[in-house]
């Protein structure tokens, strides 16, 4: 199975583009810069469609209002 541009896929190949440019994504970059709201649904189907090894690492910040705020970063790590 090729990761391919139609409809939910597009957004799978947004995200997979992504990896592949910058070598990882969060929710934030992912809503920003593609409109895509689930990113880790995203991430499920790069993982279990398309057998990518994309790591999950928590990571920490602050909001716009300076509250902490927890997210997860996505890296591609190559092939499962």
């Amino acid at each position: 199975m090729s990761i391919t541009e139609n409809s939910k896929d597009s957004q799978v190949s947004m995200v997979f583009n992504h990896l592949m440019e910058f070598g990882s994504i969060s929710d934030v970059e992912a809503y920003a810069e593609y409109g895509i709201r689930r990113l880790s649904a995203r991430i499920w189907d790069l993982r279990h469609k398309f057998d990518l090894n994309i790591i999950s690492t928590p990571e920490s910040g602050k909001n716009r209002f300076g509250k902490k705020i927890n997210y997860t970063r996505y890296t591609l790590g190559g092939t499962a």
